[in-house]
């Protein structure tokens, strides 16, 4: 999917975190949208997701020559971020059955076979409440990457994660990162320095 910004801005009350923005990011490419705390990376991802709506410019969601219409690009959107929420009363396998009910799997992947790429298969029935904060972020990294979507957003991938859970979110990205526009939100060389290009939202802050 390609993903076309033109003269995207966003602010809050009277203050413009970014604006002018003209950006295409494109099928099969990774991207790293880069900026310190509070630059605005959160802001832009969900305004590329489709959860926010932009104060000045325009979005536009391309498949070939196809536009995809913004009340369905949802369904082929996947996004890992701190600020979303595990339903914590289901356990592993239900969450799984549950996400997968509105997201196709990628390359026809079982929940078996998802959570032995998580390696909990014996937390599987555990309800996601007594996970630690590391389980957490691999399940949504896991949910994101192993969903058949075009577009793949994370925010902040390796929050919570020890080296070991660095080295598996690589290893995710490696092996089902490809054929997607993938992009990533970071301030962590470490989190993105697979990705071939880089948008560094400071040059879009508004001087007052």
């Amino acid at each position: 999917m390609d993903v076309k910004l033109d003269n995207i801005g966003r602010r809050f009350n009277r203050e413009w975190i970014f604006e002018g923005i003209d950006y295409t990011f494109k099928t099969g490419s990774s991207y790293a949208i880069l900026g310190h705390n509070g630059s605005g990376k959160s802001t832009l991802l969900q305004v590329i997701a489709g959860s926010l709506s932009p104060s000045s410019g325009t979005i536009a969601y391309l498949q070939g020559d196809k536009t995809i219409d913004m009340d369905t690009v949802y369904q082929s959107v996947a996004v890992a971020a701190p600020y979303l929420e595990l339903i914590e009363e289901f356990s592993l396998r239900e969450l799984l059955d549950f996400h997968f009910r509105f997201k196709r799997p990628l390359n026809q992947l079982t929940t078996k076979q998802i959570i032995a790429l998580l390696g909990l298969e014996k937390s599987a029935s555990k309800p996601l409440k007594y996970f630690s904060s590391g389980m957490k972020q691999r399940t949504k990294l896991a949910l994101a990457l192993c969903s058949d979507t075009s577009l793949t957003l994370l925010d902040e991938p390796a929050s919570n994660l020890d080296l070991a859970g660095i080295a598996w979110y690589k290893d995710m990205v490696a092996q089902f990162g490809g054929d997607r526009t993938l992009i990533v939100c970071s301030n962590q060389d470490f989190e993105y320095d697979f990705c071939s290009h880089q948008l560094q939202l400071t040059d879009y802050k508004k001087i007052q």
